[in-house]
């Protein structure tokens, strides 16, 4: 019997030969990247839509508890006549577009001095540093900075611009003014980040060139960095714009809606017809109809700002 019977046949791996990679099928190639994605997107849903459906069902039925009444676009209407959802909505308006302006300005100026000077480039990190504390503790010290502690009035009784301390949260645009600084205060940082990465994002070349030409840093900043950086700073204010129409925590601790509604923004009123007057189906048509108007105007500034970085 010749060597060739008694030897097994050699394999491929044994020859060296590498076995092709096992394909899978189409159904699966097609798939796969869905599988993938497929446990982010179902805790967002659960936590996103579900709570959205549940609040447009409820805001079809007059809700005490465990009643339930189908009253059908009742709330709604009633809503749209309720005085104090539209000066609630005024308030949120004011305030949130006053605190948005001054984050947007100061934060733009602090992102053109930290990009440009190396020693500011160094220690940018302070400035991010309000931004880490706890919306409920920035709250409580500036309430005590202007009303318990009355810090802010004795400094300016110390300097000679008062005679006698203010009670800032009795006065309505004194009572606003406290909400803006704070808001401001520790909102500012998160433009600021946006700002100095879409900075550090642009061509060197075109600086240079036009510094070559000789114009300023003020120069160049205003004419070629600023409109480049438009459709940044839309979708910038946007998420920020957003976050400002849900301001609870400050106006819960520092003013809970005084004096006289005057502070009172959407997402208190919503909390106050919801866990004071447990009016559960009113405060989600309230929300609901809060939801609408804030995807319209994003919307539309999107779209614009967008439509502006292309021209």
């Amino acid at each position: 019997m010749s060597n060739s019977l008694l030897k097994p046949k050699a394999t491929a791996a044994a020859l060296g030969t590498p076995r092709p990679p096992r394909r899978r099928s189409k159904t699966m190639r097609t798939l796969f990247p869905y599988l993938l994605v497929a446990p982010a997107v179902t805790y967002l849903l659960m936590i996103t839509l579900y709570p959205g459906a549940y609040a447009i069902y409820q805001s079809f039925f007059l809700v005490r508890f465990q009643s339930w009444t189908p009253i059908g676009f009742e709330n709604y209407t009633d809503l749209f006549s309720d005085r104090e959802f539209w000066a609630a909505l005024w308030n949120t308006l004011v305030m949130g577009g006053i605190a948005l302006a001054l984050e947007c300005v100061i934060a733009l100026a602090l992102a053109f001095f930290a990009y440009r000077d190396p020693f500011i480039r160094g220690w940018r990190i302070i400035f991010l540093v309000p931004m880490l504390f706890m919306p409920s503790a920035v709250a409580f010290i500036w309430k005590l900075a202007f009303n318990d502690a009355r810090v802010v009035s004795d400094l300016l009784i110390g300097i000679g611009l008062l005679e006698d301390n203010i009670s800032f949260l009795s006065s309505i645009w004194l009572a606003r003014m406290t909400l803006i600084i704070a808001d401001v205060w520790q909102w500012t940082p998160f433009l600021f980040i946006i700002f100095v990465a879409a900075l550090q994002g642009q061509d060197e070349e075109v600086e240079e060139a036009a510094r070559l030409d000789g114009a300023s840093w003020f120069a160049i900043f205003w004419n070629i960095s600023l409109p480049m950086m438009r459709p940044v700073i839309a979708v910038a204010v946007i998420l920020r714009g957003i976050d400002i129409t849900t301001m609870f925590a400050n106006v819960f601790i520092m003013t809970q809606g005084t004096p006289g509604g005057a502070t009172e923004t959407i997402s208190y009123f919503i909390y106050r017809i919801g866990f004071k007057t447990f009016n559960f189906g009113y405060a989600s048509a309230a929300s609901v109809v809060m939801l609408v108007l804030t995807i319209i105007i994003a919307q539309v500034v999107v779209k614009r700002a967008f439509h502006s970085g292309r021209t």
